[in-house]
């Protein structure tokens, strides 16, 4: 979906946009995974914050991000259901019956635990690289299509535009601070993890928005989220439109588990701080976090029917969510430029001002982010506070 939605704002120049990205995020990456290394914990931003400065910003943080429950993860799972309907039968070939079984799927695959999660992951992600390299292959991409396209003066300001729905791309990287307890050891695999992972999916990115501006596959609602499909009826013909919807469908839903997992785990990483008594609290006889894991669950089905009802657009959705993620971040950051020290204090330093840019590019959509966070800081007490109305 985001290629085509960034060549749809910025056209060739998109290109250069995933350049620029991918160099802008390296910081932020590289400073997660400094924190990860330092402080794994299931808590991820909320739990540095709280490092870096008090328990009334880790809860305002921690129901931030999960606020994104509502507009960030229902955008992504219609997409899988997009994908997933041509699969299904007749009968059950609807939007909304597919956005449920997607669901349902996302809870079995996190109460298997992480592991098998990951393997589900790995074979995702090759499935996706090998499905861009024959799209190179059969689409025969030439070296004069891989030549970057000139820049004018006026340009950044489409470069910059284009990285507002760009940023989804990466949100992962916050995700994947709330796993940092699943490694058996964080100090040599976190930061490996992060680097690596970021460093392929930008490349994959802009493999794909090459294909993608070469058969101008983009420009109007339904490439959007069809220009996949589109490329492959264009250059395998429709026999391998099936493959295709169930690839569309792994590739959707590889990004939506992640997500799910995570939520999960700060939800449960919040109850085991503050309400170790409640059933979210509790893990399962395998050490899941099932009861998170079923709210979380919920919460998406009933934010599924009023996507459904409303009728919204994905970019809509998208740009609300990026900007809870890049807020997300920016605390992120501003924790670390506390908890670190020496190069690891400049480079967070560097990824802090890259979060201020990409607020400004985000534009109206901080708007939501904002307003939510101060929203929570005024409601959430401070703990000297909370002690003294329980002692009252």
């Amino acid at each position: 979906m985001v290629p085509a939605l960034a060549a749809t704002i910025a056209g060739v120049l998109s290109l250069w946009s995933w350049a620029v990205l991918l160099i802008a995020i390296c910081p932020v990456a590289l400073t997660f995974a400094m924190l990860g290394k330092r402080y794994p914990n299931a808590g991820g931003t909320a739990f540095f914050v709280r490092k870096a400065f008090n328990q009334r910003l880790e809860k305002s943080i921690a129901w931030l991000f999960l606020s994104v429950i509502p507009v960030g993860v229902p955008a992504a799972v219609a997409l899988a259901a997009g994908f997933l309907q041509p699969l299904l039968p007749e009968w059950l070939n609807h939007p909304l019956i597919a956005q449920v079984i997607t669901v349902v799927l996302l809870v079995m695959v996190n109460l298997s635990g992480a592991k098998a999660s990951g393997r589900i992951q790995t074979l995702i992600a090759l499935s996706i690289l090998a499905l861009v390299a024959t799209f190179w292959w059969y689409g025969d991409i030439t070296p004069n299509q891989l030549t970057m396209p000139s820049i004018q003066a006026g340009d950044w300001l489409v470069i910059g535009s284009a990285l507002s729905v760009m940023f989804w791309c990466f949100v992962g990287i916050e995700a994947f601070a709330h796993m940092g307890e699943e490694f058996k050891s964080p100090e040599r695999d976190f930061p490996i993890a992060i680097v690596v992972g970021c460093i392929i999916a930008g490349a994959v990115y802009w493999a794909c928005s090459v294909v993608i501006i070469k058969f101008h596959a983009y420009g109007s609602p339904e490439f959007d989220a069809g220009s996949i499909p589109f490329l492959a009826d264009a250059l395998f013909g429709p026999q391998a439109k099936l493959i295709i919807s169930l690839l569309g469908f792994a590739a959707c839903f590889a990004s939506i588990n992640l997500y799910t997992q995570s939520l999960s785990r700060m939800l449960w990483a919040q109850a085991r701080d503050y309400k170790p008594s409640s059933p979210i609290a509790r893990l399962s006889s395998n050490g899941i976090p099932a009861n998170a894991t079923f709210a979380v669950g919920g919460v998406l089905l009933i934010s599924c029917f009023i996507g459904e009802w409303s009728q919204l657009d994905l970019e809509f959705f998208v740009k609300l969510a990026n900007g809870v993620f890049i807020l997300v971040y920016f605390m992120a950051m501003l924790a670390a430029c506390r908890l670190l020290s020496g190069f690891a204090k400049a480079l967070a330093l560097v990824a802090l001002f890259t979060c201020i840019v990409m607020m400004a590019f985000v534009g109206w959509s901080m708007i939501y982010a904002l307003v939510l966070f101060g929203f929570l800081l005024y409601q959430i007490k401070p703990e000297s506070q909370n002690k003294h109305i329980n002692a009252t």
